[in-house]
Formats: C-alpha cells, sequence, structure tokens
C-alpha cells in the first residue's frame, strides 16, 4: 500500500533524444512530473523512475540505501540510453547528488546535467548525530512539503526515514569528493529561500566542477520543489532552452575549442620562457661556496625538519586523576545528553533534561575544584610550615 497516490514511475516517449528524471529522497515522481512533462512537450524521450523505498510508505524506505538507488537510476539509464541518439541528466535533491554521481561515472555517455536545489551535503548539528539518533528513533516527523505555493499534490513522505537518511549522507560526501570528474555542461537552478537545502549546496558544485559552461538559475519566490512552485514556468523553459543549446553546440564539453588551445599553447610557451629567464639567472658552478641547488636542498631539509617538528608528540602530557577524567566524561556526557533529549525527546530516565544538566554543573564543579588543587601541588617547593 502507497502512502502517495499516482507515486508509481512513468516513461513517457518523444524523439531521439532522451532526459532521465530523478526525483529526491523521500519523494516520488509526482514531485518531479510538470518538468518530465515540459521535456516531453518539447520533444523528448523522458524516463523517470521511483527509486526504491520511495512512493510507499517511510518503514520501506529505511530498508534500502543510496546503492539501491544509485543501481535504479543507472539501470534507467541504461535503458533509456539504448533508446536515445543522446541522454541527459535532471535531478532534483537527493536526485541531483545522484545524477552526479552517474555523470562522474559514465560522463562519456551524457550530454548534459541538469541540476534543481542539489544536495551533497549538510552542516547542520542535527545531520552530525543521525549515526547515534537512528538506532533510537528510526523514523522523525518532518512536517508538511517545503512549497510556497498553496495545495500542492501528495509527493513525498511526512515522516525522514533516519536509517536511510544515513545512508544519503554517506553518498553525499563521495558526490562531492569527486565534483572535478564533472566537465558536463551544466544548468543548475536553486532556490535563495529553501527551507531544506542549504544554496550553498549549490555553490560548492560550481566552485569545484571543472565544467566550461555552466548556467546558474536563481529562484526567488519558490521554496524546495521548484517544479509544483509558483516558478516551474521558469524551471520548465529554462531547461529545455539549456538542452536546445547544448544540442545545438552553443554550450559545451569541458575541452577547449580551437581557439581556445591556441590561447593554452601561448600560455605555455610564456610559463616555459619565464622558468628558462630564472633558471639562466642562478649559479650552477660547483666551485662556488654555495650553489642554488645547494640553498634549496638546505631550505628543503630545514622545512622537513620544522614538519616533523610540528607533527611530534610532545614528551610529555598532562596526566589526570581519576575524578578528574570523570568530571570530563561528565562535560562531554551532558551537552550530548541535552542535544539528543531536545531533537528526539528519548527520555531514559523520565526526568527530562534534569541528567545532563547535572552532569554539567557536576562535571563542571569537581573539574575546577582539582584543577586548583592540583596548581598548588605544583607551586609547593617542599617547604615544610
Amino acid at each position: 500500500m502507497s502512502d502517495i497516490p499516482n507515486s508509481a514511475g512513468f516513461e513517457l516517449s518523444g524523439g531521439k533524444i532522451g532526459v532521465l528524471v530523478i526525483h529526491g529522497f523521500g519523494g516520488s515522481p509526482v514531485s518531479v512530473r510538470p518538468w518530465a512533462e515540459s521535456f516531453h512537450q518539447a520533444g523528448y524521450t523522458v524516463s523517470v523512475p521511483r527509486l526504491p523505498g520511495h512512493g510507499t510508505n517511510w518503514e520501506d524506505l529505511n530498508l534500502t540505501t543510496a546503492a539501491d538507488w544509485f543501481s535504479e537510476v543507472e539501470r534507467s539509464f541504461v535503458e533509456l540510453r539504448s533508446k536515445s541518439d543522446r541522454v541527459f541528466l535532471a535531478g532534483f535533491s537527493n536526485g541531483g547528488a545522484l545524477a552526479l554521481r552517474l555523470a562522474q561515472i559514465r560522463s562519456a555517455e551524457i550530454e548534459g546535467l541538469i541540476l534543481l536545489n542539489p544536495i551533497i551535503h549538510d552542516r547542520r548539528l542535527f545531520m552530525k548525530l543521525i549515526p547515534v539518533i537512528r538506532f533510537l528513533r528510526p523514523s522523525i516527523k518532518s512536517g508538511p512539503s517545503d512549497i510556497a505555493k498553496p495545495n500542492p499534490p501528495a509527493h513525498s513522505y511526512r515522516t525522514t526515514a533516519m536509517h536511510a537518511l544515513y545512508s544519503a549522507r554517506k553518498f553525499w560526501r563521495i558526490a562531492e569528493r569527486d565534483l572535478y570528474l564533472i566537465d558536463l555542461p551544466l544548468m543548475i537552478g536553486y532556490s535563495i529561500n529553501d527551507h531544506v537545502v542549504d544554496p550553498e549546496n549549490s555553490d560548492t558544485i560550481i566552485d569545484n566542477v571543472m565544467s566550461v559552461d555552466i548556467r546558474e538559475i536563481i529562484f526567488e519566490k519558490s521554496f524546495h520543489n521548484v517544479s509544483l512552485d509558483y516558478e516551474s514556468e521558469i524551471l520548465n523553459e529554462e531547461s529545455n532552452q539549456f538542452i536546445l543549446d547544448v544540442l545545438t553546440g552553443e554550450l559545451a564539453r569541458g575541452s577547449y575549442e580551437d581557439g581556445d588551445e591556441d590561447g593554452d599553447e601561448d600560455e605555455r610557451e610564456l610559463i616555459d620562457a619565464e622558468f628558462d629567464a630564472i633558471v639562466s639567472g642562478l649559479s650552477l658552478d660547483e666551485s662556488a661556496p654555495t650553489t642554488y641547488l645547494d640553498e634549496l636542498d638546505s631550505s628543503e631539509k630545514k622545512e622537513s625538519h620544522i614538519e616533523r617538528n610540528m607533527y611530534a608528540t610532545p614528551n610529555r602530557l598532562p596526566k589526570f586523576k581519576k575524578n578528574q577524567r570523570i568530571a570530563i566524561a561528565a562535560l562531554i556526557a551532558g551537552p550530548i545528553y541535552l542535544i539528543s533529549y531536545l531533537i528526539t525527546h528519548f527520555d531514559p530516565f523520565g526526568f527530562g533534561t534534569w541528567p545532563g544538566v547535572l552532569a554539567i554543573m557536576g562535571g563542571g564543579v569537581t573539574l575546577f575544584t582539582q584543577m586548583e588543587h592540583r596548581e598548588i601541588d605544583e607551586s609547593d617547593d617542599g617547604a615544610i610550615l
């Protein structure tokens, strides 16, 4: 049974240009249907797979991983590729991360990449606690979808599956790590009022891919899911124009054109000439007291020595007594307990926030007292009063 009506994946047959559209985490093909239909209206063949665990219920999603989602994306791509002469990728949110990864692996088979509010990292403290929270709470209520336009269709879960989110977070790291492998023409659209994905994600992608042609689209009236929001028509028009510009050659892959190759060759020749001028002015006469190479070797040894000292372990580390170690542990455990309680409302002792508060207060007082005694002991010169 599905919690989201009409959530099955679908394909729209068209011409020999294919577009693979990938929905986001906890979403379904419903969330990107208007976007996909705009590609079909332009004459393209469109494939919109439903990722495993999506479009049914959050319990199913918790039984899947990012590897399962990517396998389905890759399978759908291979199938669409067999029917098309040229293929484009369009990914929304977590679908953007999946599209990036597919482009990193199959770049030669892809013509261009369209990303809508893509996610490749989440810096919030809550995300850092997911490795622990997922064992305490398998799901967390996520509230209404992030769409400014009223009465959107049901398209995603209202509950966040924590085990699946943990897997997604690990997958984002891989997609971010290998951004340098992307040299495709890229269109990236993001909302300045996105309450789900920080627009900084788009900045990170733009700054780290190797693409020569990048088209940046900013949405000011829409929230996270632009395809179902006020600026859906702008998204559709810009996306189809991007594909057309790639097909006509106005936008190109990251390789240089003929004119650029000449400029690149001139730059290399200039660098070589500058290097030759520097070398010609150096004294390499071994009869001299010291040569440039001697000084360079000496400098490298000095830097190496400094670096070894920088990372060397001190000869003596501070030693803590048992009570001090317990106090430090309480100071660490207290804030973790408070944060966990405020986020998950998990209350194993039935006392609310008090265990965390008492741990912080007790640890602080104990550590302060013990450190004060230690300073007195270290300042003692052995005299007997």
